[in-house]
């Protein structure tokens, strides 16, 4: 068995630095204005997400504290 998670083991080991590589790649690669403005909106589009999750899950916490459940 231990040989063999050995090998599995050099199999995601190897995955991780390929793609180490490629995102080191695409990082020296100039985006043009229109990549930046995609890229920024898709940040933002992701942190409006979170967000609204956060949010709702303040107000679930308040609503449960005014009506005395605190169990969580």
């Amino acid at each position: 068995m231990g040989a063999t998670v050995l090998e599995n083991r050099n199999q995601w080991v190897g995955t991780k630095e390929k793609r180490e590589t490629a995102e080191e790649a695409k990082a020296k690669t100039p985006l043009t204005h229109e990549e930046q403005l995609l890229a920024e909106i898709e940040y933002l589009r992701a942190e409006n997400e979170y967000l609204k999750k956060l949010n709702a899950l303040v107000a679930e916490r308040e609503a449960r504290e005014k009506h005395g459940d605190t169990t969580e």
